[in-house]
Protein backbone atom coordinates (compact mmCIF):
# COMPACT_ATOMS: atom_id res chain seq x y z
CA UNK A 1 0.00 0.00 0.00
CA UNK A 2 1.01 3.51 -0.96
CA UNK A 3 2.57 5.31 2.48
CA UNK A 4 0.35 8.16 1.73
CA UNK A 5 -2.57 6.52 2.40
CA UNK A 6 -1.47 5.91 5.53
CA UNK A 7 -2.24 8.57 8.32
CA UNK A 8 -1.17 7.94 12.18
CA UNK A 9 -3.63 6.97 15.02
CA UNK A 10 -4.55 9.87 17.15
CA UNK A 11 -4.80 6.96 20.14
CA UNK A 12 -2.03 5.48 19.55
CA UNK A 13 -0.35 5.22 23.33
CA UNK A 14 3.16 5.53 22.18
CA UNK A 15 4.21 9.20 21.83
CA UNK A 16 8.03 9.05 22.65
CA UNK A 17 9.73 8.03 19.14
CA UNK A 18 13.22 8.96 19.34
CA UNK A 19 15.46 10.95 16.40
CA UNK A 20 18.52 8.35 17.06
CA UNK A 21 15.82 5.09 17.59
CA UNK A 22 13.89 6.59 14.57
CA UNK A 23 17.29 7.14 12.13
CA UNK A 24 18.62 3.76 13.25
CA UNK A 25 15.48 1.58 12.19
CA UNK A 26 15.50 3.92 9.03
CA UNK A 27 18.99 2.99 7.58
CA UNK A 28 18.03 -0.46 8.47
CA UNK A 29 14.98 -0.16 5.88
CA UNK A 30 16.99 1.07 4.00
CA UNK A 31 19.40 -1.91 3.82
CA UNK A 32 17.22 -4.84 4.20
CA UNK A 33 13.75 -3.27 3.52
CA UNK A 34 10.37 -3.18 5.89
CA UNK A 35 10.57 -6.81 7.32
CA UNK A 36 7.34 -6.26 9.44
CA UNK A 37 3.62 -5.41 7.41
CA UNK A 38 1.83 -2.60 9.12
CA UNK A 39 -1.52 -3.19 10.87
CA UNK A 40 -4.10 -0.38 9.86
CA UNK A 41 -8.04 -0.11 9.29
CA UNK A 42 -10.28 1.58 6.95
CA UNK A 43 -11.09 5.27 7.67
CA UNK A 44 -15.03 5.08 7.59
CA UNK A 45 -16.14 7.10 4.19
CA UNK A 46 -12.39 8.25 2.75
CA UNK A 47 -11.68 6.00 0.38
CA UNK A 48 -7.92 5.17 -0.07
CA UNK A 49 -7.38 6.02 3.46
CA UNK A 50 -6.35 4.06 6.01
CA UNK A 51 -5.35 4.62 9.89
CA UNK A 52 -2.85 2.94 11.73
CA UNK A 53 -3.63 0.54 14.40
CA UNK A 54 0.11 -0.51 15.29
CA UNK A 55 3.46 0.21 13.91
CA UNK A 56 3.78 3.92 13.70
CA UNK A 57 7.77 3.57 14.68
CA UNK A 58 8.22 1.91 11.72
CA UNK A 59 5.85 3.79 9.55
CA UNK A 60 7.98 6.84 10.32
CA UNK A 61 10.90 5.36 9.53
CA UNK A 62 9.73 3.80 6.53
CA UNK A 63 9.52 7.66 5.00
CA UNK A 64 12.31 8.87 6.64
CA UNK A 65 14.14 6.06 4.13
CA UNK A 66 12.52 7.06 1.20
CA UNK A 67 10.03 4.08 0.41
CA UNK A 68 6.95 4.83 -1.41
CA UNK A 69 5.36 1.81 -0.21
CA UNK A 70 4.89 -0.76 2.72
CA UNK A 71 3.32 -4.24 3.10
CA UNK A 72 0.09 -4.03 5.55
CA UNK A 73 -2.58 -5.84 7.26
CA UNK A 74 -5.84 -4.62 7.04
CA UNK A 75 -8.34 -4.92 10.01
CA UNK A 76 -11.66 -3.32 9.93
CA UNK A 77 -11.79 -2.71 13.80
CA UNK A 78 -14.11 -0.20 15.55
CA UNK A 79 -12.13 2.47 17.60
CA UNK A 80 -12.29 0.10 20.87
CA UNK A 81 -10.60 -2.94 19.31
CA UNK A 82 -8.51 -0.96 17.81
CA UNK A 83 -6.79 0.76 20.69
CA UNK A 84 -6.65 -2.55 22.46
CA UNK A 85 -4.55 -4.41 19.31
CA UNK A 86 -2.12 -0.96 19.49
CA UNK A 87 -1.00 -1.56 23.21
CA UNK A 88 -0.98 -5.53 22.80
CA UNK A 89 1.59 -4.98 20.09
CA UNK A 90 3.28 -2.53 21.68
CA UNK A 91 3.60 -4.48 24.95
CA UNK A 92 4.35 -7.59 23.03
CA UNK A 93 7.52 -5.75 21.59
CA UNK A 94 8.47 -3.88 24.64
CA UNK A 95 7.99 -0.57 22.66
CA UNK A 96 6.09 1.29 25.24
CA UNK A 97 7.35 2.83 28.56
CA UNK A 98 5.74 1.75 31.23
CA UNK A 99 4.04 5.60 31.63
CA UNK A 100 2.67 5.18 28.37
CA UNK A 101 1.22 1.66 29.09
CA UNK A 102 -0.52 2.53 32.18
CA UNK A 103 -2.13 5.69 29.87
CA UNK A 104 -2.99 3.00 27.39
CA UNK A 105 -4.89 1.05 29.93
CA UNK A 106 -6.49 3.78 31.69
CA UNK A 107 -8.32 5.08 28.30
CA UNK A 108 -9.22 1.62 27.41
CA UNK A 109 -11.41 1.38 31.13
CA UNK A 110 -12.35 5.06 31.06
CA UNK A 111 -13.20 5.69 27.49
CA UNK A 112 -14.01 2.31 26.46
CA UNK A 113 -15.31 0.39 29.65
CA UNK A 114 -12.92 -2.40 30.07
CA UNK A 115 -12.81 -3.91 33.57
CA UNK A 116 -9.37 -4.98 34.60
CA UNK A 117 -10.01 -8.55 34.32
CA UNK A 118 -11.05 -8.29 30.86
CA UNK A 119 -8.50 -5.87 30.08
CA UNK A 120 -6.03 -8.37 31.51
CA UNK A 121 -6.98 -11.26 29.64
CA UNK A 122 -6.65 -9.23 26.21
CA UNK A 123 -3.06 -7.82 26.63
CA UNK A 124 -1.92 -11.29 28.31
CA UNK A 125 -1.15 -9.95 31.69
CA UNK A 126 -2.29 -10.43 35.24
CA UNK A 127 -4.89 -8.16 37.10
CA UNK A 128 -2.83 -7.22 38.93
CA UNK A 129 0.24 -5.71 36.93
CA UNK A 130 -2.81 -3.79 34.96
CA UNK A 131 -3.97 -2.33 38.22
CA UNK A 132 0.04 -1.68 39.50
CA UNK A 133 0.99 0.02 36.59
CA UNK A 134 -1.87 1.71 36.45
CA UNK A 135 -0.92 3.35 40.15
CA UNK A 136 1.83 4.87 38.51
CA UNK A 137 0.30 7.85 36.84
CA UNK A 138 -0.42 8.96 40.65
CA UNK A 139 2.78 9.70 41.31
CA UNK A 140 4.06 13.36 41.09
CA UNK A 141 5.72 14.67 37.99
CA UNK A 142 8.77 14.86 38.68
CA UNK A 143 8.77 11.03 39.44
CA UNK A 144 6.99 10.36 36.04
CA UNK A 145 9.43 12.39 34.25
CA UNK A 146 12.41 10.50 35.67
CA UNK A 147 10.45 7.56 34.91
CA UNK A 148 9.80 8.01 31.35
CA UNK A 149 13.41 9.34 30.78
CA UNK A 150 14.96 5.83 32.57
CA UNK A 151 16.23 7.06 35.49
CA UNK A 152 13.63 5.20 37.23
CA UNK A 153 13.00 1.54 36.41
CA UNK A 154 8.83 0.27 36.89
CA UNK A 155 10.22 -1.35 39.97
CA UNK A 156 11.76 1.71 41.67
CA UNK A 157 8.80 3.55 40.85
CA UNK A 158 5.91 1.14 42.67
CA UNK A 159 8.44 1.47 45.98
CA UNK A 160 7.60 5.26 45.61
CA UNK A 161 3.81 4.92 45.32
CA UNK A 162 3.37 5.16 48.91
CA UNK A 163 6.16 7.21 49.66
CA UNK A 164 5.10 10.46 51.81
CA UNK A 165 8.00 12.27 49.65
CA UNK A 166 8.25 10.64 46.28
CA UNK A 167 10.31 13.31 44.60
CA UNK A 168 12.59 13.58 47.41
CA UNK A 169 13.06 9.58 47.77
CA UNK A 170 13.35 9.39 44.03
CA UNK A 171 16.42 11.60 43.47
CA UNK A 172 18.24 9.65 46.28
CA UNK A 173 17.60 6.64 44.22
CA UNK A 174 18.67 8.19 40.96
CA UNK A 175 22.10 10.02 42.66
CA UNK A 176 22.86 6.89 44.44
CA UNK A 177 22.30 4.15 41.55
CA UNK A 178 20.36 2.29 44.15
CA UNK A 179 18.36 -1.19 42.81
CA UNK A 180 14.92 -1.47 43.42
CA UNK A 181 15.60 -3.81 46.83
CA UNK A 182 17.82 -0.45 48.35
CA UNK A 183 14.90 1.68 47.12
CA UNK A 184 12.50 -0.42 49.52
CA UNK A 185 14.84 0.05 52.09
CA UNK A 186 15.37 3.37 51.69
CA UNK A 187 11.23 4.15 51.41
CA UNK A 188 11.07 1.71 54.89
CA UNK A 189 13.71 4.17 56.89
CA UNK A 190 11.85 7.20 55.20
CA UNK A 191 8.57 5.99 56.67
CA UNK A 192 9.78 4.64 60.06
CA UNK A 193 10.15 7.94 62.09
CA UNK A 194 6.77 9.29 61.06
CA UNK A 195 5.16 6.28 62.75
CA UNK A 196 7.48 5.94 66.22
CA UNK A 197 6.13 9.86 66.03
CA UNK A 198 2.75 8.90 65.76
CA UNK A 199 3.00 6.20 68.30
CA UNK A 200 4.70 8.52 70.80
CA UNK A 201 2.00 11.49 70.83
CA UNK A 202 -0.69 8.65 71.74
CA UNK A 203 -0.89 9.75 75.60
CA UNK A 204 -3.36 7.64 77.69
CA UNK A 205 -5.86 9.66 79.09
CA UNK A 206 -6.01 9.11 83.07
CA UNK A 207 -9.40 7.37 82.74
CA UNK A 208 -7.83 4.84 80.63
CA UNK A 209 -4.71 4.01 82.88
CA UNK A 210 -7.10 4.15 85.33
CA UNK A 211 -9.15 1.22 84.08
CA UNK A 212 -5.91 -0.64 82.80
CA UNK A 213 -5.20 -0.93 86.59
CA UNK A 214 -8.25 -1.82 87.60
CA UNK A 215 -8.25 -4.63 85.38
CA UNK A 216 -4.86 -5.65 85.91
CA UNK A 217 -5.42 -6.08 89.70
CA UNK A 218 -8.76 -8.53 89.32
CA UNK A 219 -6.98 -10.33 86.89
CA UNK A 220 -3.18 -10.70 88.12
CA UNK A 221 -1.95 -10.18 84.77
CA UNK A 222 -1.01 -7.15 82.72
CA UNK A 223 -3.51 -5.31 80.95
CA UNK A 224 -2.76 -3.03 78.16
CA UNK A 225 -6.10 -0.72 76.64
CA UNK A 226 -5.68 0.61 72.87
CA UNK A 227 -8.47 3.09 72.54
CA UNK A 228 -9.32 5.69 69.93
CA UNK A 229 -12.03 7.59 68.46
CA UNK A 230 -13.43 4.81 66.45
CA UNK A 231 -12.93 2.32 69.45
CA UNK A 232 -10.00 -0.17 70.55
CA UNK A 233 -9.00 -3.01 71.83
CA UNK A 234 -7.66 -5.05 75.15
CA UNK A 235 -4.58 -7.26 75.31
CA UNK A 236 -4.06 -9.26 78.24
CA UNK A 237 -0.78 -10.87 78.74
CA UNK A 238 -0.08 -14.34 80.27
CA UNK A 239 2.92 -16.85 80.46
CA UNK A 240 1.49 -19.74 81.12
CA UNK A 241 -1.38 -22.33 80.64
CA UNK A 242 -2.64 -22.07 83.96
CA UNK A 243 -2.80 -18.36 83.78
CA UNK A 244 -4.82 -18.78 79.93
CA UNK A 245 -7.22 -21.08 81.64
CA UNK A 246 -7.59 -18.81 84.64
CA UNK A 247 -8.66 -16.02 81.98
CA UNK A 248 -10.94 -18.27 80.48
CA UNK A 249 -13.24 -19.04 83.64
CA UNK A 250 -13.17 -15.40 84.46
CA UNK A 251 -14.88 -14.84 80.72
CA UNK A 252 -17.11 -17.70 81.36
CA UNK A 253 -18.31 -16.58 84.81
CA UNK A 254 -19.11 -13.62 83.41
CA UNK A 255 -21.12 -14.63 80.67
Amino acid sequence: MPLEFIRANPNNPRRDFGAEELGELAASITEQGLMQPLLVRPVAGEPDRFELIAGERRWRAAQMAGLHEAPVLVRDVDDREALALAIVENVQRSDLNILEEASGYAQLIEQFGYAQVELAKVIGKSRSHVANTMRLTKLPSGVRDMLAQGELTAGHARTLITAENPEELARHIVAGGLSVRDAEELQKKAAKPVNDTARKRRVKSPDTLALEKMISDGLGLRVNIDHGERGGKIAIKYRTLDQLDLICQRLQKRG
